[in-house]
């Protein structure tokens, strides 16, 4: 094993920038847009988070690996990254309870990477740069081909990927005896959301991403909730109508993420392609309703259009982000409807901002 990590292996960005180290994970090539996590810790989190689907993630922590792999520490049933780039790629795991490392990990997985690379010039030049797309290689080494690879794949603006990644059939987690139920439209749920809505006595059930409202409906339940996911907001308009007849019907509504997103889209408002996106655990977010600072976990490319938020008449700002005063939440007027970019569910990251689940509970009583 240690043989097979010192395996030269090589990233090319979009922009032709070059980078050099060595193979970590499955020996292949993979693709997709680069962005980076500023989290410290949770990994694995990272790793089978859907809404990370189609995005090779850069570290910024220097070790990764290094306390292991536990099987339940998932958010999805398998890992969601396309790729993975860090400084220490560790295979020599410290901690008893862990159940693998994290190369066999991402071989079963299938999962390429690359380490020893210099993940703060990386950073600094994504940072400078915006998103793009990038290719890792540990079997194809000359750059000429590397080039042509990367050339046919798209971009992410106007890529539809949640129902990629949304369940298949219809589940259900929880008490069925719960005093209340929610509908799940599954863009890329993470396991940790459906445990804190278990956690306050809700019991959900989870539909495909593209389940109508009158099917969902079926469920009789007390209020439905849109969920994270990757891709563009805007090339979803089966999730956006759906939505909007949800509203109609004057039901309880709570989106997270990708959720926010298409809530915002069903009241005319736009969305776009980010620069560099937020991606971490230490966001601070201002609530501008109770004048109160949380620290967030967040991810996403993609954000609300702030004038279209400001000149509307249909929804309100509840939250602002502190570094760069995008909008991080709304409600709708006159409805039972709320949303935040980020994710309170915190898996990883700070509980700051569970409160809004408590929140969403107190409209469905």
């Amino acid at each position: 094993m240690n043989n097979y990590i010192k395996l030269p292996a090589v990233l090319l960005l979009e922009d032709g920038t070059v980078y050099h180290g060595k193979a970590a994970g499955k020996i292949g090539t993979t693709t997709g847009e680069i962005c980076f996590n500023t989290g410290m810790t949770g990994y694995q989190e990272i790793f089978t988070d859907p809404s990370y689907f189609g995005q090779i993630m850069v570290t910024t922590n220097a070790h990764i690996g290094n306390y292991g792999i536990h099987n339940d520490e998932i958010e999805s049933g398998d890992i969601k990254i396309a790729g993975l780039v860090c400084k220490n790629f560790n295979i020599t795991y410290s901690r008893k309870m862990s159940d693998t490392s994290i190369q066999d990990y991402f071989q079963d997985e299938n999962i390429v990477g690359i380490s020893d690379v210099d993940t703060r010039s990386l950073v600094r030049h994504i940072r400078d740069k915006g998103a793009m797309n990038a290719i890792i290689s540990s079997e194809i080494l000359d750059i000429d081909i590397l080039k042509e690879k990367l050339a046919a794949v798209p971009s992410m603006d106007g890529l539809e990927l949640s129902s990629q990644v949304s369940t298949k059939e219809p589940y259900e987690y929880g008490d069925p005896n719960a005093s209340y139920k929610v509908a799940v439209l599954d863009l890329g749920v993470k396991k940790n959301i459906l445990r804190s809505f278990d956690n306050r006595g809700v019991f959900a059930k989870v539909f495909p991403a593209k389940t109508s409202f009158a099917e969902m409906e079926k469920f009789q339940p007390n209020g439905y909730f849109i969920s994270n996911g990757p891709g563009d907001p805007a090339a979803m308009p089966y999730a956006i109508d759906t939505v909007k007849e949800i509203l109609a019907a004057d039901k309880p509504l709570f989106g997270i993420c990708l959720g926010h997103q298409l809530l915002a889209l069903a009241n005319d408002i736009g969305t776009m392609k980010m620069f560099n996106g937020h991606r971490g655990l230490n966001h601070p977010v201002k609530n501008v309703i109770i004048n109160h600072c949380e620290v967030t976990s967040q991810n996403h490319g993609f954000g609300v259009i702030q004038e279209d938020v400001r000149k509307s008449d249909k929804v309100e700002i509840t939250h602002i982000n502190l570094n760069d005063q995008s909008i991080e939440g709304i409600r709708v007027k006159g409805k039972k409807a709320f949303s935040v970019q980020y994710h309170p569910e915190s898996s990883p990251g700070p509980h700051d901002s569970r409160y809004l689940f408590d929140d969403f509970v107190g409209m469905l009583k």
